[in-house]
């Protein structure tokens, strides 16, 4: 029970993380100079209480803890799942899992090294593939450059469809877990719930790469 209290706790943090991020994106509307002051004022948060960029680290650090969590978790309860076969009966119950749960597992090892993709271009080595690279982009440049090249935004796409089906399962299994779910009107709302969180999210995070592609966003 502690496993997957632990697996929906961590999994909350990272819901309300793609939720602001999600947010955030949607700023390349405004145009590059907009976006880059949003990028600005992520680093300036809390100073000169903390240094520049220090809570964006700090909130950084505490994702990385709930990643951890998150994925023993996961991989705890798998293994705890892979073990209980050897049961006849719990095995001919185990065979019944749904395709949706399969999903869901290598859904998160698909989004675990998208995540690692994502953060090598826009983070930490913030490489440019796109026509107009230029040393030194902004955050804006970079993601206005980046998403003009349509295989850039498949990888994204395809990750986001990964994302919504992960976010509607893990939220539905969360208020299973923390009992948000135990009469038959508190499970139609928990599932109307997930539903909602996973198409915002995952509409929200496509429409800026596709209107840059499609040229509806343009750089300065």
């Amino acid at each position: 029970m502690f496993m997957k209290f632990l697996m929906a706790v961590s999994g909350a943090l990272f819901v309300f993380y793609v939720l602001l991020h999600m947010y955030g994106n949607l700023k390349i509307f405004g145009g590059v100079e907009a976006f880059d002051e949003y990028a600005l004022h992520l680093r300036t948060l809390l100073t000169p209480i903390l240094p520049f960029g220090g809570f964006l680290w700090l909130f950084r650090a505490l994702l990385v803890v709930a990643l951890v969590a998150h994925a023993y978790s996961a991989f705890h309860l798998w293994s705890r799942a892979n073990g209980a076969r050897t049961n006849r009966y719990v095995a001919k119950e185990a065979a019944r899992a749904t395709v949706k749960s399969k999903m869901m597992r290598w859904g998160g090892v698909a989004l675990l090294l998208f995540l690692v993709w994502h953060l090598l271009q826009f983070t930490i080595l913030k490489f440019n593939v796109g026509p107009d690279a230029v040393a030194g982009d902004s955050a804006g440049q970079l993601v206005i450059s980046s998403f003009q090249v349509w295989w850039v935004v498949l990888i994204y796409l395809l990750a986001l469809v990964a994302l919504g089906m992960h976010l509607w399962h893990g939220v539905w299994s969360a208020t299973q877990t923390l009992g948000w779910a135990s009469t038959a009107r508190a499970r139609r709302n928990a599932k109307a719930t997930a539903t909602v969180i996973a198409l915002v999210t995952a509409v929200g995070f496509a429409l800026p790469p596709l209107a840059i592609l499609f040229g509806i966003v343009k750089g300065n």
